[in-house]
């Protein structure tokens, strides 16, 4: 099991690199998709190591026949295969899209059980988690305070971006006065909703420790700074109403309670009056509604993004069975039809896999969020309550648990936050003397 745990630790810390080591080693060797799904390949031995180790623990064992999280995730995945195999069989999805959408619906869920068994046999995971998440975080904010002050905005063409693979950078409206900060992720909006969780870490340690609370204040204006720089509306508000959480949860008394939502409604009406007030400033047309009378792109973002809501909704209520994994999403890219981007996550799982496969996806997600809020005063299980509140925002406008970044690295840490319950369940149990 030390072993797994390495390979475990080594996903999780890796993950937020993964972007640029596997552009770089693509463009140069070619087969860049081999190279990609390094860590799929990785989850296998570990998902046959977890196996044994269930079949030989009988209160591992235990837990997952009574577990009805694992039923479910067990449900959804057969569903994917069931689907897939049916949409192969129609020609809705070929072979290159079926087994992308397999993979990536279905990684983080077979990551987050992998590390929840492995940390339950080496709690070690579980006490080194602020390195397994904050030092990488911290490379990915220093690259990223460097691409928006020092580096020339192409910068990362150097290590294989481009055309072929990912764009070298990213503006707003296409306009080269507001470049998109990506830092070492696969785009803004990726990076954006890595820093929803990092940021909610940081807070909630500059409020938990009496000592260093400078540094975190730095580190906490900083990764502000990164993620301003996102250009991620999403991302913005779905780090507001996780960093809110981490506050309003960390205050006992009721009456800071009270006036921390009413300054906070009062600070939603203000800011409101800012806006409309300043809605003909370019400065504010750019960044916040990313588009003003001097565009050059064709159609605006957000009437894409409309229009893109708009007709995911419709192909669900029309085809309320799904069409099958592959056939919307990211996937969809491969496939010989028209891609599919629906421009919500969740919709996203109701065109593939139906109303069906977003109920058990639902249902998995509000278990998760159950486990997790029973170890709630953990500072780990907090802050990734936090941020699952926050991501959920996130993917209602976009596909974020499809980036294998933020998926990988939020449900793998959800598997080590309640792992120890099956050790102290362990410790109850008296012995025959």
């Amino acid at each position: 099991m030390r072993y797994a745990a390495i390979a475990v630790a080594s996903i999780l810390v890796l993950m937020p690199f993964h972007a640029v080591f596997t552009t770089w080693l693509g463009a140069t060797l070619g087969h860049i998709d081999l190279f990609r799904i390094w860590k799929e390949l990785l989850l296998v031995p570990l998902a046959i190591i977890s196996l044994i180790v269930i079949y030989k623990d009988s209160h591992l064992k235990k837990w997952f026949i009574r577990s009805p999280l694992v039923a479910l995730i067990l449900v959804y995945t057969l569903l994917h295969v069931v689907l897939g195999l049916v949409a192969h069989k129609l020609n809705r999805v070929n072979s290159s899209a079926l087994i992308y959408a397999l993979l990536i619906n279905l990684r983080f869920l077979t990551f987050f059980l992998i590390c929840f068994v492995v940390a339950s046999k080496i709690p070690r995971l579980k006490k080194n988690w602020r390195g397994l998440l904050l030092w990488p975080a911290l490379i990915v904010i220093s690259f990223g305070l460097l691409q928006q002050f020092v580096l020339p905005p192409n910068f990362l063409s150097h290590v294989g971006y481009g055309p072929k693979t990912i764009p070298a950078f990213h503006t707003v409206d296409q306009k080269p006065d507001y470049v998109r900060l990506q830092s070492t992720l696969r785009g803004p909006n990726p990076l954006g909703a890595y820093l929803v969780l990092v940021l909610s870490a940081f807070s909630l340690l500059f409020i938990k420790e009496k000592y260093g609370r400078k540094y975190w204040a730095f580190i906490i204006a900083v990764t502000g700074i990164v993620l301003l720089f996102t250009y991620s509306r999403s991302a913005w508000l779905g780090a507001i109403l996780s960093v809110g959480l981490v506050v309003y949860w960390t205050i006992r008394n009721q009456k800071l309670r009270r006036w921390m939502v009413t300054g906070g409604i009062v600070s939603v009406v203000v800011l409101g009056g800012v806006v409309v007030a300043l809605r003909n400033n370019n400065v504010l047309q750019n960044t916040l509604f990313h588009t003003d009378e001097t565009s050059r792109a064709p159609e605006s973002s957000n009437a894409v993004r409309t229009q893109a809501l708009s007709e995911g909704v419709k192909s669900v209520w029309y085809e309320p069975l799904g069409r099958g994994p592959g056939t919307a999403g990211p996937a969809s890219f491969r496939n010989n039809h028209t891609a599919r981007i629906a421009e919500n996550y969740y919709i996203q799982i109701a065109q593939e896999v139906g109303v069906v496969g977003l109920a058990l996806f639902a249902a998995i997600n509000v278990l998760i969020f159950k486990e997790l809020l029973q170890k709630r005063k953990d500072q780990l299980a907090m802050i990734l309550l936090a941020s699952f509140v926050g991501l959920t925002l996130v993917n209602m406008i976009s596909h974020a648990w499809a980036d294998d970044t933020i998926a990988l690295v939020w449900f793998g840490l959800a598997g080590i936050a309640p792992a120890p319950v099956i050790l102290e369940q362990k410790a109850k149990v008296p012995r025959n003397v």
